[in-house]
């Protein structure tokens, strides 16, 4: 089951010609969108389902800076200037709040990697503090167990994944931009060697510059030009519950849980330590690349071989622009959720806060969670091809830095100066003879 989101009115008219297409209508492809706009530049999103109906709308709504990659920080920090104003600036509900985000300890390896974090936030100012147990309670009330402490961002937030891309789409309609639905990119063409036309379904599009935020997609959609993307799959579930009084404001992650306060009084739940990872020919062609990874996570991934595989085999690598594209062919990727997981989630829970053991639960869904070898996204020029730039591989922590990177993107498609240093995200990374070192998020 897919959860809800908001819907939007999408623009009728597929433009002849646009300064900046972009593929994706997730947290990233509006974003970049809407900055794009706002620097006066004709913009088309295309978007092959419905604005935000993948991975945008069924993460857990965290907007952290708290335990990411150093090289994300800089970036993170502009995002959450961004989402602390988002509201009035777009005069539209993001349902972003600014409730603080803690991450409990319940061993003492745990406080050796938060107290290592705390380093980092130190660095640049941030307000990341290592609490004790007791600091923490007072935070949190209601808990059953005692933590040994827990590290905790007060400048963190939540918003709703089921509003927040389609908030910023209608933005981007707002100020001339093009936001159009059940509308797949099929590919593009050069001229010159730089892009130049832009095949969809309805027709074609002449542009100078293509951004491809496909999320899970954008291998594919890349591969199919000859351009690799190293990325792989992993599925994640998440519930959510009825409106709730559990008295608790601020984001939690613990110990094979994690919650969030929803706008309509209810909770977010997610295990945390459990994804589903399923075989794909893809995993063999980039096991190198994703070896250290896979180490790092192999306690917290479930590898199935399931009839994906198969699906995977049979999926086209080569379609030309006036035939039917594996994006028409599923339009929303709709995974089913694990309720093995969803109710090893609930259980943990409910003994770290029993205030949730009469929770009912509404519906659960799962996510297709789209990785790099590092677990750091591109958000770059694609060098080999002039005009052509990626927004994708955000790694499961893309909705909270979503509108950073879209105002990140636009500033490199315009030629303005980039909102921060975009090295950490350059997509020859992965090609030039990098050392990709995925970074152990706390």
């Amino acid at each position: 089951m897919s959860p809800p989101v908001d819907p939007i009115t999408p623009t009728d008219k597929l433009p002849a010609k646009a300064d900046i297409v972009i593929v994706g209508g997730g947290i990233a492809g509006v974003s970049t969108a809407y900055f794009l706009a706002k620097k006066g530049l004709s913009v088309a999103l295309c978007e092959k389902g419905r604005i935000g109906a993948e991975q945008s709308s069924r993460n857990w709504g965290y907007c952290r800076q708290q335990g990411r990659d150093p090289g994300e920080i800089p970036l993170i920090i502009e995002s959450l200037k961004i989402w602390r104003g988002i509201n009035e600036e777009i005069q539209d509900e993001t349902g972003f709040r600014q409730a603080g985000v803690a991450y409990l300890a319940a061993t003492k390896e745990d406080l050796e990697r938060y107290e290592e974090w705390v380093g980092y936030a130190q660095q640049y100012q941030l307000d990341t503090k290592l609490l004790t147990g007791e600091e923490f309670e007072k935070i949190v009330p209601g808990g059953a167990r005692k933590w040994l402490g827990a590290l905790y961002t007060a400048s963190d937030g939540r918003a709703e994944p089921s509003k927040a891309a389609p908030a910023i789409a209608r933005a981007v309609q707002r100020l001339g931009g093009a936001v159009l639905t059940d509308c797949a990119i099929r590919g593009f063409e050069t001229k010159g060697g730089r892009i130049s036309t832009v095949f969809t379904e309805r027709g074609k599009i002449e542009t100078d510059a293509l951004v491809v935020a496909g999320g899970a997609w954008s291998r594919l959609f890349l591969r199919r030009h000859g351009i690799d993307f190293p990325q792989q799959t992993v599925i994640s579930s998440v519930m959510r519950t009825a409106p709730l009084d559990a008295g608790i404001e601020t984001s939690v992650s613990g110990p094979n849980f994690a919650i969030r306060k929803r706008l309509d009084g209810g909770y977010t739940i997610a295990h945390g330590g459990a994804s589903y990872y399923h075989l794909t020919p893809d995993s063999f062609r980039l096991m190198k690349s994703f070896w250290a990874a896979f180490q790092m996570e192999r306690k917290s991934l479930r590898i199935r071989l399931s009839p994906r595989f198969l699906e995977a085999m049979r999926q086209d690598r080569k379609w030309s622009m006036d035939e039917v594209s594996p994006f028409e062919e599923k339009r929303i990727w709709d995974p089913e959720p694990s309720q093995d997981v969803l109710g090893a989630a609930k259980r943990n829970l409910t003994a770290a806060y029993p205030a949730f053991a009469n929770a009912t639960i509404e519906e659960g869904w799962a996510g297709a969670i789209d990785v790099t070898p590092d677990a750091v996204p591109a958000i770059s020029q694609i060098d080999q091809t002039p005009g052509l730039f990626i927004a994708s591989g955000f790694s499961g922590h893309g909705f909270g830095i979503g509108p950073g990177a879209g105002r990140l993107m636009a500033d490199l498609v315009s030629g303005a100066h980039p909102i921060v240093d975009p090295t950490p995200f350059r997509f020859s990374r992965f090609h030039d003879g990098s050392k990709i070192t995925p970074f152990t998020e706390t």
